[in-house]
């Protein structure tokens, strides 16, 4: 047993942790959280994470123009279940809404040309766009990068211009859409401030220990 013991902590240095499972979502969350990004404003195609092996891959080309704005990822160890459907419910009014099943989805703000994905970097949630696609919640935390030199100040969505609040709810209720359709798949009904954007965190943790608690725990034993 001691030698398999070892032979773990061997691999574990050698092994690339797993960014959704194998990365912590930050010791001073929701005040500070690590994002894993997935796109940057100059890619041409869409990459997300491949939830079995943690790699990249790419879900497809951007049919449009569309652009996304800011870095675009998500929260390690979130999961939007059923805390995150139930928490939209209440602040819709509606019901039937349940969490879209992927991690919490964060775009985050810098004045720094990032320029490639597959990063991790430490964000401060200041806000969110409320998303529903058909019957899912699918919130956008907006936050900044930590001790950015322009966006680091801010401390609510308030802090920022309306335009480019309007610039992100564009584009994500856009970039499936085919020029000149009728009908949106999409729909923001909120943007919000930090406090709610730290609940929503909250749900969305709490949703992932629920689904993955005897997941982590075996990483955590033995990577």
């Amino acid at each position: 047993m001691e030698n398999l013991e070892n032979i773990w902590k061997e691999i574990r240095h050698i092994l690339k942790a797993h960014p959704w499972h194998g990365v912590t979502i930050g010791d001073d969350m929701p005040k500070c959280v690590n994002a894993f990004i997935e796109i940057v404003p100059t890619d041409t195609v869409k990459y997300e994470i491949d939830k079995k092996s943690g790699y990249l891959k790419i879900d497809r080309p951007q049919l449009f123009s569309n652009i996304c704005p800011t870095p675009y990822g998500f929260i390690p160890q979130t999961y939007c279940g059923k805390r995150v459907g139930k928490y939209c419910e209440e602040k819709t009014g509606r019901i039937g809404i349940k969490g879209d099943g992927d991690p919490l989805d964060i775009c985050v703000l810098t004045e720094k040309p990032i320029t490639h994905n597959d990063i991790l970097l430490k964000a401060s949630p200041i806000g969110g766009l409320r998303m529903i696609d058909g019957d899912e919640a699918d919130d956008k935390i907006i936050a900044v990068m930590q001790k950015d030199a322009v966006f680091g100040g801010w401390n609510d969505v308030s802090d920022s211009p309306a335009s480019l609040i309007d610039r992100l709810q564009h584009y994500f209720l856009t970039y499936k859409e085919a020029p000149g359709a009728e009908k949106r798949n999409c729909e923001i009904t909120h943007v919000y401030g930090r406090e709610e954007a730290y609940s929503i965190i909250q749900k969305s943790y709490e949703d992932y220990i629920d689904k993955y608690s005897s997941l982590n725990n075996l990483l955590m034993d033995k990577f």
